[in-house]
């Protein structure tokens, strides 16, 4: 055995290839080297050089690559790739030379002139796993550049690479709207079959064109980009790229054999019927696993103006997938043992909808446990920080200022890692309100996640309550019809419900409050503060007589509940709004 001494070092690895470079040099053997050649001398090599990186080897149709720092390494990356995709706009699709690119940062072992170890195998996997034209990274590297770059990176979840022996989570960069990927070839689609990430994943497939109008093409792909962007705003879900899913365009294939093609559990389809200067477009939700359709619906209107129909169909699609998602993979999880934070996560929203208390405290274990395995999971601590709000609504708290907190403690948190992510920013925000008050932050909060995902209905009903809380009741109206809209099946309507009825009551509309919280109170009879609204806005309705409108009903719900610590149970910020609820529950009989 030898005794010399290994030089090792950490650094970061890029290795990029050319997509389909087979086929190139087939059509082309002597033009294609060319090409290659010139792109090293014009691009490659000074991006590399311009950030500092050390080319370890070229490989004939490909470039290995050392940078001492991992931001260099991925911002040379994304310049390469800008790059060439400027110089591929006026190139004919089957001949633009595009690259895969792949980034790990580790340790490697340095032999002279040459680099070896996991963390050069783990760079050239995650280039195997890249779009032509993209950019694929390890969790490592991720973790590294996070807040450091300006490119969005979306998540891959754990994904298996060849001969490495654990999976491994990795990251995909957003094509730049420049770039023009070219579509994978059938061969590539048909043979690779691709592992689930670890959480939500769906395809969106070519809507098909059934008006035999050619031009009508422009159309439906618009609304399928459109409905792309949409879900993508979604960073629990794991979409599959525009480019990856076209190679099925035309084509009759098993939705089943899609969902293993792709990686996805999820598969949306669709199609648009022209009938003179009138529209459908259908779309369905599909389990790609069992085949079992989720969601489908229709949508009818005029050609007068375009977008406007694209951005209807997009907010109708995208406001609906969401729950429907989200039901699924809780019926998923039932059935099978968690692996991932996802599933975890999974499980506790199992557990939490089951409106109870035990449930509430097994779901806040969960996401404590989910935490555990990846302490950088904003949307984790706002879930847990959520079972506080949701203890604080049914009356489980059984210290009320550690425990509130500690929920508001969570949220901020969450807010800290999740800053991009619409759910996060949504749930953190209207715990930070309703927990300790803060409206000016959680408002904020909300507006941003309203920011990043119009079409998100949960930002939509939380952005009502703030709205009643900051004493903004028509607003507050406004944000609950559109949330309602967006998503008329969510499992939480009685809480936008209640919303409205707070509403209502604000601006001295007792029956229209009575109207809309008895709706709440039907699917959920114990939510406290539909409770104390249906008595209130009865009192001040004159309209007692019903037994759920009585106060000695509300005191069995809530026996500690006074006129004197109203205060601490929805946190208004005018004064009139609090003494107008609290005139309500003193008619009806609340003591003091």
């Amino acid at each position: 055995m030898s005794s010399e001494p290994v030089e090792r070092r950490l650094a970061a690895i890029l290795a990029a290839d050319v997509a389909g470079s087979c086929r190139l040099i087939g059509i082309d053997e002597a033009g294609t080297l060319a090409q290659l050649k010139a792109l090293r001398k014009t691009l490659l090599d000074l991006k590399i050089a311009e950030h500092h990186g050390r080319v370890v080897k070229n490989t004939g149709d490909g470039v290995l690559v050392e940078f001492a720092s991992v931001v260099d390494a991925v911002q040379s990356a994304d310049e390469i790739q800008r790059g060439l995709a400027e110089q591929n706009v006026d190139v004919p699709q089957d001949k633009r030379i595009e690259l895969r690119i792949g980034i790990h940062v580790g340790d490697i072992i340095v032999d002279e002139n040459d680099i070896f170890g996991d963390a050069v195998n783990i760079a050239v996997r995650l280039e195997g796993i890249a779009e032509p034209g993209g950019i694929c990274i390890s969790d490592d590297a991720q973790r590294q550049i996070r807040g450091k770059v300006g490119i969005t990176f979306d998540d891959m979840g754990s994904r298996s690479l060849k001969n490495i022996a654990d999976p491994m989570r990795a990251w995909r960069s957003r094509l730049g709207d420049h770039a023009h990927p070219a579509e994978p070839t059938k061969a590539a689609i048909t043979t690779a079959q691709l592992a689930f990430p670890d959480k939500p994943s769906i395809a969106v497939l070519p809507f098909h064109n059934m008006s035999d109008e050619p031009g009508q093409e422009h159309f439906t792909d618009g609304i399928v980009e459109e409905i792309i962007t949409g879900l993508s705003r979604m960073r629990w879900l794991s979409v599959v790229a525009r480019n990856s899913s076209l190679v099925f365009r035309g084509r009759r294939v098993d939705v089943k054999q899609i969902g293993r093609d792709l990686g996805v559990r999820y598969v949306l389809e669709g199609s648009v019927r022209k009938a003179g200067n009138r529209v459908r477009i259908t779309g369905q939700l599909i389990d790609s696993i069992s085949g079992v359709h989720l969601w489908a619906d229709h949508f009818d209107g005029g050609l007068e103006d375009v977008f406007a129909l694209q951005d209807k169909v997009t907010a109708s699609v995208v406001g609906a997938i969401e729950p429907t998602v989200i039901e699924a993979e809780i019926e998923r999880i039932k059935r099978t043992p968690a692996a991932s934070p996802y599933d975890y996560i999974a499980k506790g929203f199992a557990s939490q909808r089951t409106w109870s208390r035990a449930g509430n405290e097994e779901a806040l274990r969960l996401f404590r446990y989910a935490l555990q395995l990846d302490p950088s999971l904003g949307v984790a601590y706002v879930l847990a920080s959520q079972c506080y709000t949701w203890s604080k609504s049914f009356g489980w708290l059984t210290d009320p200022g550690l425990e509130t907190a500690e929920g508001a403690r969570l949220a901020r948190r969450g807010l800290e890692l999740g800053r991009n992510d619409p759910p996060t920013l949504t749930m953190a925000g209207f715990a930070i309100a309703y927990l300790e008050g803060g409206l000016d932050v959680g408002g904020a909060a909300i507006d941003r996640a309203l920011e990043l995902n119009p079409n998100y209905a949960g930002a939509w009903g939380l952005s009502g309550w703030i709205r009643v809380f900051r004493g903004e009741p028509d607003l507050a109206i406004e944000h609950l019809k559109r949330a309602m809209q967006l998503s008329p099946g969510d499992p939480l309507m009685f809480a936008w419900q209640s919303a409205g009825a707070y509403a209502h009551f604000s601006l001295g509309r007792y029956e229209d409050a009575l109207a809309c919280v008895e709706k709440a109170l039907r699917e959920r009879a114990e939510y406290l503060p539909a409770a104390r609204m249906i008595v209130a806005s009865a009192a001040m309705a004159e309209l007692l007589e019903r037994p759920e409108t009585s106060v000695a009903r509300l005191r069995e719900l809530e026996p500690s509940l006074r006129i004197s610590n109203l205060k601490d149970q929805i946190p208004y910020r005018r004064p009139q709004d609090l003494a107008k609820l609290a005139d309500g529950l003193r008619k009806a009989g609340l003591p003091q």
